[in-house]
């Protein structure tokens, strides 16, 4: 593994869209993160059922997106596009279904790139199974088989970049968010998730060797996200989830530790932070995911970004067209915007930046926390600890005094019944033990033993 010691990006007015210090070149010759902002498409199926007999309009649904949406690209000009397929539960338990639309895919991309010339490169994420089982297994059995099957069969087929949303330690976390627990947060995400992380990814990393792709990234989107929608419905405190979100990163830069070079996926709010650090490409999602949740962030998220998404929207009709075609029609504006501002120099560019950052990150906690300025006060944090759970203690300590001295200093707006959680958080950081192994004895007293099998994280 190899190990971020200092920061890629350590000015915040360069860790602005479409610029990064290490870009990522494609086969077709997409150069992400090398001065041009991309549409990066992201599509899922009307409500209907997913099984072998319903394959083939399952199928006809894919026809119909990737043709809509890549020939409303080609109409609009743009440079260039990642097309993103995030399986369903039962594509990826059943690598088959998932590889006939693999293959759809594929064959749309290629008849679009011979019609018009469009680029296009395919992002595989495969759903993560594993949680399916109870207690989770994550290093053995037949959804495991299965996800690697699809990576292995989808690389060789031509999808180049790879990505998931990994769960390991998600069977905890989610009891960690409702009870506002930063302690248990910190063992799901830098103990187990780490653990997992290294796991699962030096499995992909070994998959895009043998077959020329890419490891693109992963993201704590079961965690992060899950802790922003609960936010949203008041569920949790806002503060909470804006230092979960910062604690967030340590576990999805093990990704990048294991040979991931990025773009990293779209619904990784961490991804500012990630990309300060490594210095590799980021695709991020914000006003254009609304389809799919709601968030606090949706012009702060484009500050950074190299390719811009929409998250998942199903295949439904809307006035003007089929809603992946009409998501693709906004995403290419808003690329070609950014593009705009980028191709008048760079005090354009870090204007719309400033602009993107100050409309969002005043008035809510998990928007401040992502901002180029904090991205990388949090960034520098990380990389100056020599484990996870350090990492993790550190940079969610950081995060409080960046929230807490950004509300006294009148920058950001915190909710007064929220102001008590600085205090709060801070005291259960400072009962932490200093040493790993005195923690993780610690969490394993104290976890439900019937939701997760230590031995699964090689505990």
């Amino acid at each position: 593994m190899r190990k971020f010691t200092k920061l890629a990006v350590d000015d915040p007015l360069q860790l602005i869209f479409g610029q990064a210090p290490h870009p990522v070149r494609t086969r077709a010759g997409l150069e992400i993160g090398g001065g041009l902002v991309y549409p990066e498409i992201n599509f899922t199926l009307p409500s209907l059922t997913i099984d072998a007999g319903g394959l083939p309009g399952i199928c006809r649904n894919y026809e119909q997106i990737i043709q809509g949406t890549l020939r409303r690209a080609a109409e609009l000009e743009v440079p260039g596009v990642v097309v993103e397929f995030e399986t369903l539960p039962p594509m990826t338990e059943h690598p088959d279904w998932g590889m006939a639309i693999v293959d759809i895919l594929l064959n749309g991309m290629a008849e679009e790139a011979d019609r018009s010339g469009l680029k296009s490169v395919l992002r595989m994420t495969p759903n993560d199974n594993r949680e399916f089982e109870r207690p989770p297994l994550m290093r053995r059995g037949r959804y495991w088989e299965a996800m690697l099957e699809l990576f292995e069969r989808s690389s060789a087929a031509g999808a180049e970049l790879l990505s998931i949303e990994s769960v390991g330690g998600k069977e905890l976390h989610d009891d960690a968010l409702l009870n506002g627990d930063l302690p248990a947060s910190i063992f799901s995400l830098c103990i187990l998730g780490a653990r997992d992380m290294e796991f699962l990814w030096n499995h992909i990393h070994g998959i895009t060797s043998r077959h020329g792709a890419i490891c693109a990234g992963d993201t704590a989107c079961g965690f992060g996200n899950t802790a922003m929608v609960l936010a949203e419905q008041k569920m949790i405190p806002r503060v909470f989830a804006a230092v979960v979100r910062a604690v967030t990163a340590v576990r999805s830069l093990v990704a990048y530790e294991c040979g991931a070079v990025g773009p990293g996926k779209d619904c990784g709010y961490e991804n500012p932070i990630l990309k300060a650090i490594t210095g590799f490409p980021m695709a991020m999602e914000g006003k254009t995911a609304a389809c799919a949740h709601f968030s606090p962030m949706g012009n702060l998220a484009a500050a950074c970004c190299d390719t811009w998404s929409n998250e998942s929207v199903q295949n439904i009709k809307l006035l003007a067209g089929m809603a992946p075609t009409c998501y693709m029609e906004q995403l290419a504006y808003d690329c070609r915007l950014m593009n705009q501002a980028r191709s008048e120099g760079s005090t354009a560019a870090e204007t719309l930046q400033r602009w993107l950052v100050n409309s969002d990150a005043a008035l809510d906690p998990q928007a401040y926390i992502i901002s180029p300025h904090s991205s990388i006060e949090l960034a520098r944090v990380i990389v100056a600890e020599d484990s996870p759970y350090k990492a993790g203690v550190a940079v969610a300590r950081k995060a409080i005094d960046i929230l807490e001295s950004a509300h006294h200093g009148g920058k950001l707006r915190i909710a007064p019944n929220e102001v008590v959680w600085f205090d709060r958080l801070r005291d259960e950081l400072d009962d932490l033990p200093g040493d790993e192994g005195d923690f993780i004895s610690q969490r394993l007293s104290l976890a439900d033993s019937t939701k997760f099998l230590p031995a699964e994280y090689g505990l």
